[in-house]
């Protein structure tokens, strides 16, 4: 009595795994680690996140949806019945695992709002790791079921002399543009996404005075005082820039004719940095030099970093004024 034996065994399923299908899921694992552990704005994390997003999923995908190769790949040993099965090349290939992948990536970033993961990088690389995986072995089970003689595999030797042998090279020109002319188009609009136009940080710079209670108010900055006397009055700092920032802060007293500045006293420097979104505030008593009588202004004037030899309020990073009067 005779037993029946496998087709495969283990090292022969192993021997046979489709080679683009284990690079495909070994290449979204590693996207899917670099992508969750390097930081945002990372030239690395851009890089593997392009694969992630625009092709692998949808390579995997195609695996599913066309097990076999070309006809014209396989034609000379098939038989006419074997013929009617459809395959594609491997442009087709390439060019829809970039289309296939554009219309998985959006799926997955509609689904995921509504997930006890929500839509964050960590659960979008998860979701897109794990899909892509889950298709790749999909693809691989129906390339085990496809007959050996019209199953699609990698060769690139074999693609290259199919591509000599072509008669029709402007059709194969067209085909490989077209796949190029999606990929770029793609990776431009993630690239938008990613990375939009830096409209760069912004800090803010405000005056406030004491009302008199535990509270500041903007504006209300005491106008006149008497020779020698202080102005009271509170600084605020806002750092939205996107990083730590040191800044510089300039008190210049300035004499102001026919709206020109025409003398400038520097009153005081103060220094500090701020982390981003941050506020810090600080206390300063400005006393003017101005004489009996005089009405000055009073710039506050802010740069990042050192402020330059003399400083104005048009090479200032923020400014911000008050007038004063010193009494007779």
């Amino acid at each position: 009595m005779s037993h029946g034996t496998s087709r495969l065994t283990g090292v022969g399923v192993i021997r046979q795994y489709p080679f683009d299908l284990a690079v495909v899921s070994v290449a979204a694992i590693l996207a899917y680690g670099i992508a969750t552990a390097t930081p945002d704005g990372n030239a690395v994390r851009l890089l593997v996140t392009f694969p992630l997003v625009l092709f692998l999923p949808g390579y995997a995908l195609v695996s599913v949806l066309f097990p076999a190769a070309d006809r014209s790949e396989r034609e000379a040993t098939s038989t006419p019945l074997d013929r009617q099965s459809r395959g594609i090349d491997v442009l087709e290939r390439l060019g829809l695992a970039v289309a296939l992948s554009l219309a998985v990536v959006p799926i997955v970033g509609i689904a995921l709002p509504f997930t006890q993961w929500g839509f964050t990088t960590v659960s979008t690389a998860a979701t897109l790791c794990v899909v892509t995986v889950v298709l790749a072995q999909l693809g691989v089970i129906r390339r085990f079921r496809t007959p050996a003689s019209e199953r699609f595999t990698v060769s690139p030797l074999a693609s290259l002399a199919r591509l000599r042998r072509d008669e029709s090279a402007v059709a194969t020109a067209s085909s490989i543009l077209v796949v190029l002319a999606i990929g770029a188009a793609a990776g431009a609009l993630l690239f938008g996404f990613l990375v939009p136009p830096s409209t760069g940080g912004y800090t803010e710079l405000a005056l406030y005075s004491d009302d008199g209670g535990e509270e500041l108010v903007a504006g209300n900055i005491t106008d006149e005082v008497a020779p020698g006397e202080s102005v009271p009055v509170t600084v605020s700092i806002t750092n939205q820039e996107g990083e730590v920032t040191d800044y510089t802060v300039v008190v210049q007293e300035q004499v102001i004719e026919d709206d020109s500045v025409v003398e400038r006293t520097r009153l005081e420097d103060l220094e500090t940095t701020l982390d981003d979104g941050t506020t810090g505030t600080g206390e300063l008593s400005v006393t003017p030099t101005a004489s009996e009588g005089e009405t000055v202004r009073i710039s506050v004037l802010l740069y990042e970093g050192e402020p330059p030899e003399e400083p104005t309020n048009e090479n200032a990073e923020e400014d911000t004024y008050f007038w004063v009067t010193v009494e007779e």
